[in-house]
């Protein structure tokens, strides 16, 4: 019970959750808002995306799956979500002739190792260039051994490399008003490790939505602005996020917009 309780909360916090989101109906991109700026270790990796440079430089389709939870997805505002903001920006920032698709992959309550079991049926039917998988958040709330957590993660991270994607992993959403209730730290540092250990950018959106929350950009305590405020982080999320894809991809400025 105490779990259920936990995983809701988590998942209503800033009104970040909400059914499937279409990242095909994303808005026009307009220009980085003050309250998304972050300071550049947060965006940088020294992890590479081979396949997605591979995929840019041959103008090739640039496929990106996104597997999540539900606060991948914002209320009655598809094209506010964040995988379809960074597929706004990565169109905005890519050349004209690239063409980029984000789809998202929901994964609803889901430990990782509930995850993983179905990457190989889903890449083969997805067939993407580039996985960014976010996980952490149900096995934190559910208590699963950290040990056995990073297992179950270095399986899917395996299995998404050997069907021939890039992967990018995504840890847990912060939340000021779950923090004392979840120990999100022994999470925050296996997928760290696996990571490392397999080469692989992690996007650090704990750290990045801590940021926001700490010097006052975003107050995601206080529930009272809603899916106002999910909009808003979601796109500072989506900005961030195909930065991040681009840096990694260590794409030259002639392959990107001007």
């Amino acid at each position: 019970m105490k779990a259920k309780v936990l995983l809701s909360l988590v998942l209503l916090c800033g009104s970040l959750a909400a059914p499937v989101a279409r990242a095909g109906d994303a808005a026009p991109a307009p220009a980085v808002p003050a309250a998304c700026e972050l300071p550049s270790y947060l965006l940088t990796s020294e992890s590479q995306l081979p396949k997605v440079a591979a995929a840019v430089k041959a103008g090739k389709p640039l496929d990106i799956l996104v597997i999540g939870s539900r606060s991948t997805t914002i209320p009655s505002s598809e094209s506010s979500s964040y995988p379809a903001r960074m597929e706004a920006i990565l169109k905005e920032k890519l050349p004209a002739s690239e063409v980029v698709h984000v789809s998202v992959e929901i994964q609803s309550k889901r430990t990782a190792e509930e995850a993983a079991s179905t990457f190989v049926k889903l890449i083969e039917a997805k067939t993407p260039t580039l996985v960014i998988w976010q996980t952490g958040t149900v096995d934190a709330i559910r208590s699963i051994d950290p040990d056995e957590f990073r297992g179950a993660v270095t399986e899917g991270v395996v299995a998404l490399q050997k069907a021939g994607a890039d992967v990018v992993l995504m840890n847990l959403q912060y939340s000021p008003r779950t923090e004392t209730m979840i120990s999100a730290q022994p999470f925050l540092d296996n997928m760290r490790v696996v990571a490392q250990e397999h080469d692989i950018p992690l996007f650090d959106r704990f750290a990045i939505m801590r940021q926001w929350n700490d010097q006052g950009q975003f107050d995601l305590f206080s529930p009272s602005r809603g899916p106002e405020l999910a909009k808003q982080v979601h796109d500072c999320l989506g900005r961030a996020l195909a930065q991040f894809v681009i840096d990694a991809a260590h794409l030259e400025p002639a392959q990107q917009q001007n």
